[in-house]
């Protein structure tokens, strides 16, 4: 008799399907960016006027800063000195 040479394979093919929640984050991002410019755009088109109906000059007095604020003013004309001198010292050598 004769021997049959037929061979037989079979195939399976698995699809998997995942879905994530990447959009999400992404609506969260646009939805605040959309805010942002209609804030923008609401600034820009009151000209900088916005609902200023209650008031008019604003005073701020501060009481005891005299000293506080001429020490300051020394500290930044100190710094302002050494900051000079050690630029005066850095170029000389060149």
């Amino acid at each position: 008799m004769a021997e049959s040479d037929q061979t037989r394979s079979e195939h399976t093919t698995t699809t998997t399907t995942t879905t994530t929640g990447g959009g999400a984050g992404m609506g969260f991002i646009i939805g605040a960016l959309v805010v942002v410019v209609a804030g923008i755009a609401y600034f820009m088109f009151a000209g900088g006027n916005v609902a200023n109906e209650g008031g008019g000059d604003v005073n701020v007095t501060i009481e005891g800063a005299g000293d506080a604020v001429q020490d300051a003013g020394e500290a930044v004309e100190g710094a302002a000195e050494a900051v000079e001198q050690e630029a005066e010292s850095a170029t000389e050598g060149n």
